[in-house]
């Protein structure tokens, strides 16, 4: 498998390191633009680490090389995603906030808890190292999305005040310091108990290692958007 590599941050080149140790062919590239010069290199799919700003690129040379693409950027904008949908005409897509098999699960998890303990009041707190740009997480959107299925919430990112908490309500308490790589905790909170989820991440390898996953997966799919749900529910990979 020959693998394009998108962002030269840590995460591509933790990616990299994922990629020569499973024996397949990469090639790191910051922004696509030194890409454009080696008109005869193809690729087998391309997986995106690196900044909202390369989309326009990704899209161009995606949909000219019919090569399918892992996103795992994640801050976009709705006329971005709007982008990212039009890009499937072309090719298959696949685009997650996370990449790590457990979050997968624990999105799912907490989707069938939320549609039973209805009458908990739902907390989130997520925490990452000091340098992530984008509060809350991309990650916690995603859950957010999730238990927003079952009804319909207010977001209140964080407390000040003294504003009697509501119902109808989800806190979101975001953490920024050292050199977390990620937590998330789900907290549904009852009169007389609480029952929590968590999923703790210690190695940013995890996140390299489900885009892989995923980029295996993708390979050879029809051209539509798709999530990690659906490489979890349909994981037939190819060696």
């Amino acid at each position: 498998m020959n693998i394009l590599i998108i962002g030269k941050g840590s995460m591509g080149n933790v990616l990299a390191k994922e990629v020569e140790m499973l024996g397949y062919n990469s090639i790191i590239s910051r922004d696509l633009q030194d890409i454009y010069l080696k008109e005869n290199k193809k690729f087998d799919v391309i997986i995106d680490f690196s900044h909202t700003s390369n989309l326009d690129n990704i899209f161009e040379y995606s949909k000219l090389n019919k090569t399918p693409v892992v996103i795992a950027t994640t801050g976009f904008n709705n006329l971005q995603f709007n982008k990212i949908k039009e890009l499937t005409k072309y090719i298959p897509v696949l685009y997650s906030a996370n990449y790590s098999m457990g979050i997968i699960l624990l999105n799912q998890v907490s989707k069938q808890v939320s549609k039973v303990l209805k009458d908990f009041d739902i907390e989130i707190i997520e925490k990452h190292h000091k340098y992530k740009i984008d509060s809350p997480s991309g990650t916690t959107k995603m859950l957010l999305n999730s238990i927003c299925e079952n009804n319909e919430y207010k977001i209140s990112n964080g407390r000040v005040g003294e504003k009697k908490r509501t119902k109808e309500e989800i806190g979101v308490h975001s953490i920024r310091g050292g050199s977390i790589v990620g937590e998330h905790e789900i907290l549904f909170i009852g009169e007389e108990e609480i029952f929590s989820i968590k999923h703790e991440a210690s190695s940013k390898s995890i996140f390299a290692k489900g885009a892989i996953i995923a980029a295996k997966w993708l390979i050879g799919k029809e051209n539509k958007l798709y999530n990690m749900v659906d490489v979890l529910e349909n994981l037939k990979i190819r060696d």
